[in-house]
C-alpha cells in the first residue's frame, strides 16, 4: 500500500478530463450546428466546405447579377414598347394624310403632331437611363457577369434607337470649299477636260455661259469672256472650279460626307447645294434662281438655301468654310404621294424597333433561365456543403449524453479513489 502516487486518482482523473473535453465539443457542435467549427475538427472537410461556400456565394451573387440584367432589359425594352406605340401612330397619321379628303391646312396640322412625333423619339433614345448609363442612343454595350467564375458572361448591345437610325430622318455632313484665284478661276492648262453639261451657272442658278460641244468653246451668256464650270465630279471628291478672265464669277460647290438612309419619295429641306452619290451628278440647277431638285436613289429632293463666297483677290489662294449639317426629314405628309412614302418609311422604322425589341427580348428569356440553373446549381452545391459541414443533431446529442455520464462517473471514481489512502491511517493506529 502506497500513499505517494495514488494512481486510481490519477487514472480517474486523466478521464474525467477527456470525458470532459468531449462533452465540450460536443456542446459546442449542438449550440452552433457544425460539425466543423476549426481546422482541427476536420482539416481536409474544412477545405472542401470553404471552396464549396466560395463557388455558393459566387453562383447567388451571379444570379442577382442575371437580375440586374433583365432589369436593364426590361428599362430598355418598355421604352421600345412607347417608341412602338409613337410609330404605330405616325403610320396612323400617315395613312390619314394620304387620303385626298384632307386639304393642306389638315395635312399641316398632321404634321405638325409628326415632327413632335419624332422629337420624342429622339427624347425617349437620348434619356433612357439604368443606373446613369444611357441605353438607346447606341453607346450601349455591356458585358453581365452570370457565373462564377472568370469569363463567364453574356454580351448586350442595343443600337440607336433615335429617328435617324430608324430611317425617319438622316443627317449628313457638308464641307464647303471653294479655290481659286483673282477674279475667277485659275487658267486652265493645255489639256482635255470633260465638261459634264453644257449649260454653266453661278451660285444664284443664273445662267452665265453655254458649252458648244462641237467647238468645244464655252460663250460667255453675257458676252464677257468669263465663266466658272466644273470639269469633273467624283464620288467623295472636290469639285474643280475653273476659268479664264479677270471678273468671272467664282462658282461655288460642296463636298458632301456622309449617307442619307432609308428616304421615302418626297420633297425634303436642305441647307446646302450638291450632293454626290457613286460618281454621279445627282443635282441640277435651273435658269433662274436655284437649285431645285436632286435624285438620290428615286428620291426627290428640294433645295431651300444656297451659300455664297467672296471672291479672294489674290492672284491664288483658296477659300475654306467649316464643316456644317443639314438634315433630311424623311416624314413628310404635305401630300398623299408624301404621305405613302412615310408610311413605308415608318413600316421600316417599326420594323427595325421590332427587331431589337427581340433581341432584348431573346437575351432577357435567356437571363430568366440562367438565373433559374444559378439558383438550381446554388441549391445543389449547398445541400453538399452541408453534408460535409452541418452536424447530425441526433447523432452528437447522444455522443454528448454518453460522455457527460463518463464525465461524471469518472468524477465519482476520483472521489473513491482519494478516499483510498485513509487506509493507511489505520493501520499507523
Amino acid at each position: 500500500m502506497i500513499i505517494n502516487h495514488n494512481m486510481n486518482a490519477l487514472n480517474a482523473h486523466r478521464n474525467m478530463t477527456a470525458n470532459t473535453n468531449s462533452a465540450g465539443k460536443s456542446m459546442e457542435k449542438l449550440s452552433s450546428g457544425l460539425r466543423i467549427n476549426r481546422a482541427g475538427d476536420d482539416a481536409a472537410g474544412l477545405a472542401i466546405s470553404e471552396k464549396m461556400r466560395g463557388q455558393i456565394r459566387g453562383l447567388d451573387q451571379a444570379s442577382r447579377n442575371a437580375q440586374d440584367g433583365i432589369s436593364l432589359i426590361q428599362t430598355a425594352e418598355g421604352a421600345l414598347n412607347e417608341t412602338h406605340n409613337i410609330l404605330q401612330r405616325m403610320r396612323e397619321l400617315a395613312v390619314q394624310s394620304a387620303n385626298d379628303t384632307n386639304i393642306t391646312e389638315d395635312r399641316a396640322a398632321i404634321q405638325e403632331e409628326i415632327n413632335a412625333l419624332t422629337q420624342e423619339i429622339d427624347r425617349i433614345s437620348e434619356q433612357t437611363e439604368f443606373n446613369k448609363q444611357t441605353l438607346l442612343d447606341g453607346s450601349f454595350n455591356g458585358t453581365f457577369q452570370i457565373g462564377a467564375n472568370a469569363n463567364q458572361t453574356i454580351n448586350l448591345e442595343i443600337n440607336s434607337m433615335n429617328s435617324s437610325k430608324l430611317g425617319l430622318t438622316s443627317n449628313v455632313t457638308v464641307t464647303e470649299t471653294v479655290a481659286g484665284a483673282a477674279g475667277g478661276g485659275a487658267l486652265l492648262k493645255d489639256g482635255e477636260y470633260t465638261i459634264k453639261d453644257n449649260k454653266v451657272f453661278d451660285v444664284d442658278g443664273k445662267q452665265v455661259g453655254v458649252y458648244d460641244s462641237t467647238a468645244k468653246k464655252v460663250t460667255a451668256a453675257d458676252g464677257k469672256a468669263s465663266y466658272t464650270f466644273t470639269t469633273g465630279i467624283e464620288d467623295g471628291g472636290k469639285f474643280t472650279v475653273s476659268g479664264t478672265g479677270a471678273n468671272a464669277s467664282q462658282e461655288v460647290k460642296k463636298d458632301v460626307t456622309g449617307t442619307l438612309k432609308n428616304l421615302a419619295p418626297g420633297e425634303y429641306s436642305i441647307e446646302g447645294t450638291n450632293i454626290l452619290r457613286d460618281g454621279k451628278k445627282v443635282g441640277t440647277i435651273d435658269s433662274t434662281t436655284k437649285i431645285t431638285k436632286f435624285e438620290v436613289d428615286g428620291k426627290e429632293i428640294s433645295v431651300d438655301e444656297l451659300k455664297t463666297f467672296g471672291i479672294l483677290k489674290d492672284n491664288t489662294g483658296s477659300a475654306v468654310v467649316a464643316d456644317s449639317k443639314f438634315s433630311v426629314n424623311g416624314t413628310d405628309v404635305s401630300s398623299s404621294v408624301k404621305a405613302s412614302g412615310s408610311i413605308e418609311t415608318i413600316n421600316k422604322a417599326i420594323e427595325n424597333v421590332s427587331t431589337q425589341r427581340a433581341k432584348l427580348g431573346a437575351v432577357q428569356n435567356r437571363l430568366e433561365h440562367t438565373t433559374a440553373n444559378l439558383n438550381n446549381t446554388s441549391e445543389n452545391l449547398t445541400a453538399a456543403e452541408s453534408r460535409v459541414r452541418d452536424v447530425d443533431m441526433a447523432k452528437e446529442m447522444m455522443t454528448f449524453s454518453k460522455n457527460n455520464i463518463l464525465s461524471q462517473a469518472a468524477q465519482a471514481m476520483l472521489a473513491q479513489a482519494n478516499q483510498q489512502p485513509q487506509g493507511v491511517l489505520q493501520l499507523l493506529r
